[in-house]
């Protein structure tokens, strides 16, 4: 008889013992499954969050124009950043907010008027830390992003809003420091400062009301002289890239005469414990791999030694040993196969609510000390594809090779008069 039909009426007569074998290869091979669904969950995680929290460093330097802020920017690892220009302007068509306490001292009234607004250039206003860690929160509109460039557009404070009853869409006449021209602006957002008003008299360039954000663009045009970057946060993927960013800024601004800055708190507390579940779940795939090997090569040996009278006649009838090592190699495989299709639905079932259940514990920590709420890390995506439910066949063949081959060793040994004459 055909050694692999041979295997199938074995399976058929040994009922009891192929749904032992079945359950066995279920659970590694859904164990297996879940290591390899686990593994590229947290890949894909782990990558989200290095595009949405990443690592900030912060550059400064005297002398930082705009133009070198976008050479940087433009470096190797930054995927994203800003710069930050601050100037201060005077206003027309719209009053600026005044202290609620009088002054104490002379200072003119033209001066008072001609500074009164404190503007800041920026490039992408949700990369600054008020609007990123949520103490400054917009009421209405939108913040300013680079796909503003070239457009004249401003983010108001809520209480110069309601002094003058501004809205989104509204446009303002901003007054340059020098006093010489005006640029219109239009309101494309309104933000709500957490900053009380002073309870002592304070310049109105300093109430928290007349600050508002536009382009670095439009604060460079209402500059009075030649205008300088504060600094630039870049925003890169890991702290490894830290180090190539660093050698490239002191390529581009020299050695030496600026400080590089790298704050990667909110990058340690989120990527690492989701890069460390990945790890875990490589480790627990060679780990299930190993063990499922040995497991059912146990089983196989013990089969082998309960099946000797068995193995003894097909022998003594001139069937090679190489058949009898084949037929159980396709025994197991033949219960590894509907294992691997069992234990793939398993893992479309319950596989996303197992990837929460360990993925998503970070989100438990508490905003200020994690990571910016805008920049939240999207709930792990577990999806089974066939390039997983492949290895996993691919290891559970491997496994039933291994199983078979090592302990079938003994068949070649066997003789079948020897066993045909053991009393044991």
């Amino acid at each position: 008889m055909n050694f692999v039909k041979r295997a199938g009426t074995s399976l058929g007569a040994r009922k009891s013992k192929t749904a032992a074998l079945l359950a066995i290869f279920l659970v590694i091979c859904a164990l297996l499954l879940g290591g390899f669904l686990l593994q590229a969950a947290a890949a894909r995680q782990e990558a989200d969050a290095q595009r949405s929290i990443g690592v900030d460093v912060t550059v400064r330097k005297e002398g930082l124009t705009p133009a070198l802020a976008d050479r940087l920017g433009a470096l190797g690892p930054v995927h994203r950043y800003n710069a930050e220009l601050a100037v201060r302007a005077g206003a027309q068509g719209f009053t600026p907010l005044a202290s609620s306490v009088p002054e104490p001292g002379g200072t003119a009234d033209g001066e008072k008027e001609k500074g009164a607004l404190a503007v800041n250039g920026v490039r992408d206003s949700g990369m600054l830390l008020p609007f990123s860690y949520g103490s400054t929160k917009l009421t209405a509109g939108r913040g300013i992003t680079p796909e503003d460039a070239g457009r004249d557009v401003a983010v108001i404070e809520q209480r110069l809003a309601d002094k003058n009853r501004l809205k989104v869409g509204d446009t303002l006449q901003v007054r340059s420091a020098d006093g010489k021209h005006t640029m219109p602006v239009t309101v494309v957002g309104i933000f709500q400062d957490p900053a009380q008003d002073p309870t002592m008299w304070t310049p109105p360039h300093e109430l928290p009301g007349n600050r508002l954000y536009v382009l670095v663009g439009t604060a460079q045009k209402l500059s009075s002289g030649t205008a300088t970057v504060r600094e630039a946060v870049l925003k890169i993927g890991s702290p490894d890239q830290a180090r190539q960013l660093h050698a490239e800024t002191e390529r581009l601004l020299g050695k030496g005469g600026f400080e590089f800055r790298v704050n990667d708190k909110a990058y340690k507390d989120q990527v690492l414990p989701i890069r460390r579940v990945g790890t875990f779940a490589g480790l627990l795939v060679w780990v299930i791999a190993l063990a499922g090997a040995l497991i059912l090569g146990l089983i196989v040996m013990l089969q082998i030694r309960e099946r000797r009278s068995e193995l003894g006649v097909l022998l003594a009838m001139g069937e090679k040993k190489w058949k009898l090592i084949g037929q159980h190699a396709v025994e197991v495989a033949a219960v590894a196969l509907p294992a691997v299709a069992l234990a793939a639905l398993a893992g479309s079932l319950a596989g996303q609510s197992a990837g929460e259940a360990l993925l998503a514990h970070q989100d438990d920590k508490p905003v200020s000390a994690a990571r910016a709420p805008d920049t939240e890390i999207a709930p792990p995506t577990v999806r089974v594809e066939p390039a997983d439910v492949g290895k996993v066949a691919g290891i559970a063949l491997g496994i039933s090779l291994v199983s078979t081959v090592i302990p079938g060793i003994g068949i070649l040994r066997l003789h079948p008069r020897s066993i045909l004459t053991d009393t044991e």
